[in-house]
């Protein structure tokens, strides 16, 4: 069945309040004209950064039975985007959904969500590492922040690296684990403040950098925004830098827009506030080749 319209098989999580996942991917990719076609991997009362005994069911099972219809319905996708993932199961199954419904014009992106600020999540594990480690070789894009990253290589989840050189060999290494196109979020900065995007284009052999404005908080489900705007951004037909920029303006115009209230971080930003500035022209470019 084919769209006149942009579709996205957008495969994570939903979560009830707080935030990010699907409650992010839908309004994004939908106000960038891009149609989602929702996989859930669980449902979460919450997210699960803040929030004490959470509710969380695993929909593996419910999975298979949504790929089963769609293969039926002979759905095509111009991309398929993956973010959290409930069970080291679904790394299997996603990566057979990637090989079933891609074509050589499909985008897969692979955000491969395991921790942050140097550990895992609660409901990872190191089989959920490997297994990611696996499924980012399917992936023409993938999105780790730099805990992520470090994991990913093998590491113990550093969040620390020593200058530009040494990202910039992450990132070659990531690369050669499959995919062309290694974006790292919260990269941090020398002088101790702040952190940057690092990006690397495998197939021209180009790093780039976006530096991140500097504001003492952090919101959950941000990554899933920075995320769903370049997946959006690339489908558009933006290139990797420009959707760099992008992304991180409207992380910035979001966190910017949620920073001043007195309002708990871990409910996450006001996401509602900033989506129209999803089809605004870019109003400045920030970033360098490194």
């Amino acid at each position: 069945m084919h769209s006149v319209i942009q579709r996205v098989a957008a495969i994570h999580d939903l979560s009830g309040f707080g935030g990010g996942s699907l409650s992010a991917v839908i309004p994004i990719l939908s106000t960038m004209g891009i149609q989602v076609c929702s996989l859930p991997t669980a449902i979460l009362s919450t997210h699960t950064g803040g929030f004490a005994d959470f509710h969380f069911r695993d929909l593996t099972s419910d999975m298979r039975s949504i790929i089963t219809h769609w293969r039926q319905l002979s759905l095509s996708f111009a991309g398929i985007y993956s973010g959290f993932l409930g069970s080291s199961e679904q790394i299997d199954i996603v990566d057979d959904f990637i090989r079933t419904f891609r074509t050589d014009s499909t985008l897969v992106v692979v955000d491969p969500v395991l921790g942050d600020d140097g550990k895992l999540y609660d409901t990872m594990d190191k089989c959920m590492v490997d297994g990611m480690r696996s499924l980012v070789a399917s992936a023409d894009v993938i999105t780790p922040n730099i805990t992520e990253a470090s994991l990913l290589l093998g590491m113990s989840g550093s969040t620390s690296v020593s200058g530009t050189a040494e990202v910039k060999d992450w990132a070659r290494r990531l690369g050669e684990l499959g995919p062309d196109c290694v974006i790292i979020t919260s990269v941090p900065e020398g002088h101790g403040r702040g952190t940057s995007v690092v990006a690397f284009d495998k197939k021209v052999n180009r790093f780039w950098k976006v530096a991140c404005p500097y504001i003492p908080a952090c919101y959950p489900g941000t990554g899933d925004i920075f995320a769903s705007v370049i997946t959006g951004c690339l489908l558009q037909g933006d290139s990797l830098p420009l959707s760099l920029d992008r992304a991180v303006q409207f992380v910035s115009m979001a966190i910017r827009a949620t920073f001043g209230h007195n309002f708990p971080e871990r409910e996450g930003v006001f996401l509602e506030r900033v989506l129209p500035s999803l089809n605004a022209p870019v109003s400045m470019s920030s970033f360098e080749l490194i």
